[in-house]
């Protein structure tokens, strides 16, 4: 058994009309699976440029598989979500100082979305680590109109960090709060053993306030295991 048969989920509701799904204690063991990402700390990989800021690992199959059903018994039924299709699965760890951030690692992010409009993305961040300095997550709300967002992730893309703080005053930082473009709504707490569960089209950052603390270690890092669900949409009735 790797999953709590009879999870406690609290349903955290915030902002216009956004939610996410808490899970305490979600692991029987919770050690056993730092330990496996101890034993393989040299195959972390750091993840594309610009994308997560950090270093990766591929998660052990069976702990997959035993989300995959985790989820479908316990959260499918609270997201835009009748059949789970795919689910991807890595253990993460925070490790770029504030400095080498890109401008879109500076800011808020929604998951990518799938490229079928049929289908609807969830995600989950499960905390690996007993040190809560090291940063729980953060949800946010967009506070200018779609253009000027759309604009301000565009350039985010295609500007220096340079350029980017000349234009829109952000410089290489980790999010931790509100901005101009952006309202923080809520702030989930890390927890040792603690699973969010949330919708990828959220606006969400990590909330890496302490990041002198990060290590490229996961036995004392920011190590989390990080899950994508992939979901047939609900049929709506018309």
């Amino acid at each position: 058994m790797i999953f709590a048969p009879q999870p406690q989920v609290q349903l955290l509701r915030f902002g216009a009309d956004s939610f996410c799904c808490v899970v305490d204690n979600i692991l029987h063991s919770p050690d056993r699976l730092v330990q496996y990402a101890v034993e393989r700390r040299s195959e972390f990989v750091a993840a594309p440029s610009g994308s997560y800021p950090g270093t990766l690992l591929a998660v052990d199959s069976s702990v997959g598989q035993a989300m995959w059903e985790f989820f479908n018994f316990h959260l499918r039924r609270y997201f835009d979500a009748r059949r789970m299709v795919q689910l991807l699965g890595r253990y993460s760890l925070v490790t770029l100082a504030p400095a080498q951030l890109s401008p879109l690692q500076s800011i808020c992010h929604q998951d990518p979305p799938t490229i079928d409009n049929s289908l609807s993305r969830q995600a989950c961040v499960l905390y690996l680590f007993h040190d809560s300095a090291l940063g729980g997550t953060d949800f946010y709300e967009p506070t200018r109109s779609h253009e000027d967002t759309s604009l301000l992730f565009e350039d985010g893309g295609r500007l220096t960090s340079v350029q980017f703080a000349e234009r829109y005053a952000i410089d290489p930082a980790y999010m931790c709060d509100s901005n101009d473009y952006f309202k923080r709504v809520v702030s989930v707490p890390a927890r040792w053993n603690r699973a969010v569960f949330y919708s990828g089209a959220l606006l969400h950052s990590g909330h890496i306030s302490s990041p002198e603390l990060m290590t490229a270690d996961p036995a004392t890092g920011r190590l989390t295991l990080n899950f994508f669900f992939n979901c047939r949409r609900r049929v709506k009735n018309i």
